[in-house]
């Protein structure tokens, strides 16, 4: 029925001061029920899915940062002049690798010095030694005192002495020496070189470089404290996989594995530091970065999920409007757990098979009959 509406009525009233006009419009009857509700009408066009029962991963997701396993400092451990420069910025070195010479000529006096005072006791030593043997049969017929031959005796000891001292002066002399060769702890890379070649520098005093290891790396994040016993029972029944994508990486999400969650919860934040461990072999985490973290903690089996587009929210909660065989409407509460890779995890209110409105709800109302049409093909984009 076609909306009808009242007449405007006016009243030309006079009266002894002039004239005044009043008007008014008449309240419109109600408007009739939508055409598409009507029995034996045309539905509310409307695209449904079927509920789908599949395996669905128990699935936290927050943000972390990439954590260097090592870090190293490079310093000199002696005084000295470098000499040479072996690495440049930023380069990747292994362990063992060689990346500062200093000025060795000072070390390798010193080494050479002791060698020589060595030498010179061996030989002091030797002709004590010889002492002693001749002395031997002499103080045994008294043909010498017996204090003479323990002086000798003492002698010879004290030479001894001297000779595994030069020989301990000779051993740190070389350590210091190798200290002139300054080479990389760790497999890692190397960051901005602080000091060149030219500069003299002090022992322990300002880093040379430094290195962060990053094969294998760290990634750590924070997990709500509710979230501890899924973990927890994870880690009990085996290996708990995490995947993390840095942001604005287009590759495929990285996998490693959980290896370490502290031993308290952060009481201001409510939280648990947890910390997983990747191959990075391809180096796509860099230490300090954000990224995405994903933490899979069980699989549910037989999970029901619908697309998040036909969740809606109402002042009572979640609902989805479900297409009964009739092909009417139906408003059914649903609570939902979670989203998982675009599909929302329905727990309680749905069953497998069941049909769920996902375009066109806002025309729908309990009861409203549905005209169930296909979905749209996405269209080809337009060359240009």
């Amino acid at each position: 029925m076609r909306r009808a509406w009242w007449a405007v009525a006016f009243v030309v009233l006079a009266g002894a001061g002039g004239v005044f006009y009043q008007s008014w419009i008449a309240p419109a009857r109600s408007q009739g029920a939508p055409q598409g509700s009507r029995q034996g009408g045309a539905g509310v066009p409307v695209v449904v899915v079927a509920a789908e029962q599949r395996a669905v991963p128990v699935r936290i997701d927050t943000i972390g940062t990439v954590q260097t396993i090592a870090m190293v400092s490079i310093k000199s451990r002696i005084d000295g002049y470098i000499d040479t420069v072996l690495i440049h910025d930023g380069q990747y070195v292994k362990q063992g690798d060689v990346m500062f010479r200093l000025d060795a000529r000072a070390a390798t006096a010193q080494v050479l010095q002791a060698e020589a005072q060595l030498a010179r006791d061996k030989a002091q030593l030797e002709n004590a030694k010889r002492n002693v043997t001749r002395d031997t049969p002499l103080v045994g017929k008294d043909f010498m005192s017996k204090q003479q031959f323990e002086t000798d005796q003492t002698t010879a000891q004290a030479f001894e002495a001297s000779v595994a001292a030069d020989q301990a002066v000779i051993e740190n002399n070389k350590a210091l020496q190798s200290y002139d060769t300054i080479t990389a702890p760790i497999d890692g890379r190397v960051g901005m070189i602080a000091i060149k070649a030219g500069n003299s520098i002090k022992a322990n005093d300002v880093p040379l470089a430094t290195i962060n290891q990053v094969k294998p790396i760290y990634i750590g994040f924070s997990l709500p404290q509710g979230e501890l016993p899924a973990l927890r029972a994870a880690m009990a029944a085996g290996k708990v996989s995490v995947s993390a994508k840095p942001a604005g990486d287009a590759g495929t999400p990285l996998t490693g594995m959980v290896t370490f969650f502290d031993n308290t919860v952060d009481t201001t934040s409510g939280t648990i530091a947890v910390r997983a461990t990747f191959a990075n072999d391809d180096e796509r985490l860099w230490p300090g970065q954000f990224v995405n973290v994903s933490v899979t903690t069980r699989t549910d089996a037989n999970a029901i999920v619908v697309p998040p587009s036909a969740i809606q929210i109402g002042q009572d909660g979640d609902y989805v409007f479900v297409v009964k065989p009739d092909n009417t409407a139906e408003i059914r509460p649903v609570t939902v757990s979670r989203t998982v890779d675009g599909a929302s995890v329905v727990e309680k209110g749905l069953a497998a098979g069941e049909k769920v409105v996902v375009d066109g709800q806002m025309r729908l109302s309990n009861g409203a009959r549905v005209d169930v049409r296909p979905a749209e093909a996405p269209k080809a984009a337009e060359p240009s």
